[in-house]
C-alpha cells in the first residue's frame, strides 16, 4: 500500500520519514515517492493492505544500480496472540526500460535475482539499509 496512505499516526509517519532518509543518507540523488501506486480499481485490487510501499527514482540509469527506479515494499504481519505489529520483510524491485532489472528478498536468503543486479557496493548498501528498516520498525515505541 502507498506509504503516504500507511502514514495513519505520528509513529507510523515518523518511521516511514526515517525510511526516506536511511536510504537518500546512502543514495542522495534519488527522489522519494510515497504513492507508487495508482489509485485505481484494477491496481487496488494487487496493492496489499500488509505493506508499505515506498518507490525511489534516479536520474537517468546508473551502471552500479542497473535501474532507474526502485520500489521497496515492507511487509507486516499482524500477531493475532499479543495483538502487535512487526515488519517481518522487506522486498526491493529495481526497475528500468525494459521492466524488471533485478530483486532483493530479505524473507529467504537476502539474495539479488534478476538480469542486471547492481554493482557489490550497492547490494551490501541495500542489505545495510533493509536490516535498518527491519531495526526501524520492530523496535518498541514510547509513543
Amino acid at each position: 500500500m502507498n506509504a503516504s496512505e500507511q502514514a495513519t499516526n505520528l509513529e507510523f509517519a515518523s518511521k516511514i520519514a526515517t525510511v526516506v532518509n536511511l536510504f537518500k543518507l546512502e543514495f542522495p540523488d534519488a527522489k522519494s515517492d510515497l504513492k507508487p501506486w495508482k489509485n485505481d480499481p484494477q491496481t487496488r485490487e494487487l496493492v496489499d493492505p500488509d505493506s508499505i510501499d515506498i518507490g525511489f527514482h534516479f536520474p537517468g540509469i546508473s551502471k552500479s544500480w542497473q535501474s532507474r527506479s526502485v520500489l521497496i515494499q515492507i511487509r507486516f504481519y499482524d500477531d493475532p496472540i499479543n495483538y502487535s505489529r512487526r515488519a517481518i520483510g522487506v522486498e526491493v524491485v529495481a526497475f528500468n526500460h525494459r521492466g524488471e532489472a533485478w530483486r532483493l528478498s530479505t524473507v529467504e536468503d537476502w539474495s539479488f535475482a534478476g538480469l542486471s543486479v547492481p554493482s557489490p557496493e550497492v547490494r551490501d548498501k541495500l542489505r545495510q539499509i533493509c536490516r535498518q528498516i527491519l531495526d526501524v520498525f520492530n523496535q518498541q515505541s514510547d509513543i
